[in-house]
């Protein structure tokens, strides 16, 4: 788990996006590693030729584009320092010889680098500040130190490091020599790092990256030397590299013996459709217990991040973008974390609904959690919640994984299971992503953190249902099926989604399932068909660029949606239930309404509910762990900052 952190200054910040630091645990061979290097380095570091080169078209138009670059060629220069090791200079006569855990540089030396580094020097001081000349020239000297210290060629260093032994091998093997080592040398701490502000928030991200390559070579650079390993005398000091836990000296191991780790396989079959479709289940006609909605409760995090938020964090692998151009790409100007745990804004959730359906533990038949992102296997979050509900006993408690499909699918389990136990059924719809996601941009820009619980309990004796159809659908090409994936070995297993096979899947549900209620009559007393008698979709919250593109192609016009994603990003299988809520508290559901709630996401799963919801079931919102009303001081969006496309 990678959780953000708040700073002295009340800032959020992603410590992963600072410190590259692997999971080696994960990691399968060389091969693997040297894909995972080159994804998050080499793809978006230029060398020092395309620095220049780049300069001489004209192609930066600032000091800080050109820096910026400067600073993404150091951490490629350090690609496999800044992951596998820990740097410490050692007096010669000091350094094991014989040990297979202590590596040492074997380099090539760049005879034409100093010129090279001069002339870059020259390119940033001839070239206009973006916003703060002072600033700008204070992040370039630090990295401009480190930069300018690069005697040897970058792009031929080995994935793994030769050891201590291997070095020692050809006496003209060349490493690095330190002229003067000072012990004392100044270092950034960690606090230090993420407190440093900069009023310009993409001034601040470089600042941090700034200090960390600093911490990078603990030494005066100015003293580095190139030398062969027959001029090495005993109180020289040189560069020893330690690997950085006991994970990376374990893959070491691994890849120098050959024993390579088993990557899981995957096949891409032609995917063959089902030999009949899959009706809509029309739950006035198909089940005796009708299933009646009692309360709908939320919990939102408690921290805002913003868009400004993710540009001030921005991670050495990630492309280029402005705030507004997140806006642009996803439809979110600000998504909610929890500082909570994961079972707190579950509970917080649970407790809330029960509360306001009257219900006591004695009389909760099942508890159903729909999640994708509980770290907790024994006991199921579901069991866990029943027992700090007080329930001695429930028919079912399970934890239902159906991504951002969990609310349908819950809703579709709980109105089956009302008819064996006749009482009710409690689905809770929580994630917590803020902690999953890494240093992995698309997932950082989309998800949130937010549960919902919802309590469906029988109906009286010829009441009509609120839950009147629902469907469900899963599976299709291997592409959408692994279009979403947690943990991924490929990143660090962080969080990531593959943007393309998204929308694929999503429009190809979206369709099917509007075609599907378009071919449904209207509820008795009404004409036309289903779809003409819904009053407000509330569609999963996926992107909202994404979904009007989708719904538009499908027929449907933007002002038919409800989104929320603006002030509270993607929450997957908890977005649908905290949109209603807001609609709710916007007024935009004022009387009691028909809803078509769509949801499609991992796993290619999805599902639908139309469902008719009363706003006196919906529980005003409170904080996730005092259960009182939120100061809107502390980023609860209001009305006026959610835009409503429902009229």
């Amino acid at each position: 788990m990678q959780p953000f952190e708040l700073n002295r200054h009340g800032r959020i910040v992603f410590p992963s996006n600072f410190f590259p630091e692997l999971d080696f645990s994960t990691i399968t061979s060389v091969d693997h590693l040297d894909a995972v290097i080159r994804r998050d380095f080499d793809t978006k570091a230029p060398t020092v030729s395309e620095i220049l080169s780049r300069h001489a078209q004209g192609v930066y138009r600032s000091k800080f584009e050109l820096m910026r670059d400067v600073a993404l060629n150091i951490f490629w220069a350090n690609r496999f320092a800044l992951t596998m090791f820990e740097k410490r200079a050692t007096r010669w006569a000091d350094v094991p010889r014989g040990r297979d855990d202590l590596f040492m540089p074997i380099v090539t030396p760049w005879p034409e680098s100093t010129q090279r580094m001069a002339e870059v020097e020259s390119a940033y001081r001839g070239l206009p500040a973006a916003w703060d000349d002072n600033a700008e020239d204070a992040i370039f000297s630090r990295l401009f130190d480190v930069f300018a210290a690069r005697k040897h060629i970058a792009g031929d260093l080995p994935t793994v490091k030769p050891t201590v032994g291997q070095l020692l091998s050809d006496t003209e093997n060349v490493t690095i020599r330190l002229g003067a080592y000072d012990p004392n040398f100044p270092l950034f701490g960690y606090d230090e790092i993420l407190d440093y502000d900069a009023d310009v928030a993409e001034l601040e991200a470089l600042g941090r990256w700034s200090m960390v390559l600093h911490n990078q070579q603990p030494w005066d650079r100015k003293q580095i030397e190139l030398v062969s390993v027959d001029e090495l005398r005993d109180d020289d000091y040189v560069v020893v590299f330690h690997p950085r836990d006991r994970e990376v000296q374990r893959f070491i191991t691994r890849a120098m013996s050959g024993r390579a780790g088993t990557a899981v396989g995957f096949t891409s079959p032609e995917p063959v459709e089902p030999a009949a479709p899959y009706p809509a289940v029309d739950v006035r006609s198909e089940f005796a217990v009708r299933p009646r909605i009692d309360a709908i409760a939320v919990a939102h995090g408690d921290q805002v991040c913003t868009n400004e938020d993710l540009i001030r964090n921005s991670a050495y692998n990630w492309s280029p973008m402005t705030a507004d151009e997140i806006v642009a790409k996803t439809g979110i100007e600000q998504r909610r974390y929890t500082s909570g745990t994961f079972e707190d804004l579950a509970l917080s959730a649970a407790r809330q609904a029960v509360e306001h359906a009257n219900v006591g533990p004695e009389n909760i038949g099942a508890v159903i959690v729909c999640t994708c992102t509980s770290g907790r296997l024994i006991p199921s979050l579901a069991t866990w919640i029943s027992g700090e509900l007080g329930i001695a006993q429930s028919h079912a408690s399970f934890d239902l994984i159906a991504a951002c499909a969990g609310m349908p699918y819950g809703l579709a389990e709980a109105t089956r299971i009302l008819q064996q136990v006749r009482r009710p059924v409690l689905v809770v719809c929580v994630e917590k992503f803020s902690d999953k996601i890494g240093s992995v941009r698309p997932s950082r820009m989309i998800f949130g953190d937010g549960a919902a619980a919802i309590v469906v309990s029988p109906a009286t004796e010829g009441a009509e249902p609120d839950i009147e159809y629902f469907n469900s659908y899963a599976s299709g090409p291997t592409s959408q099926v692994n279009s979403i994936i947690w943990p991924n070995p490929d990143f660090d297993n962080a969080i990531t989604v593959y943007g393309p096979e998204v929308k694929s899947l999503a429009g190809r549900y979206l369709q099917q399932m509007l075609d599907e209620i378009a071919a449904l009559p209207a509820p008795a007393g009404t004409e036309g068909s289903l779809l003409e008698s819904i009053d407000l979709i509330v569609p999963h919250q996926a992107n909202k660029t994404m979904i009007i593109e989708l719904a538009a192609a499908a027929g449907l016009s933007a002002d038919r949606l409800y989104f929320n994603i603006e002030t509270v990003g993607n929450a997957s299988s908890a977005s649908i239930p905290l949109a209603i809520h807001d609609a709710v508290r916007d007024g935009v559901i004022d009387r009691p309404v028909r809803i078509f709630a769509p949801g499609f996401g991992a796993g290619a799963v999805a599902g639908y509910t139309v469902m008719r919801v009363d706003p006196s079931v919906v529980v005003p919102f409170r904080h996730a762990d005092e259960h009182a009303e939120i100061d809107p001081a502390h980023g609860t969006p209001s009305p006026d900052d959610v835009e409503l496309a429902f009229h």
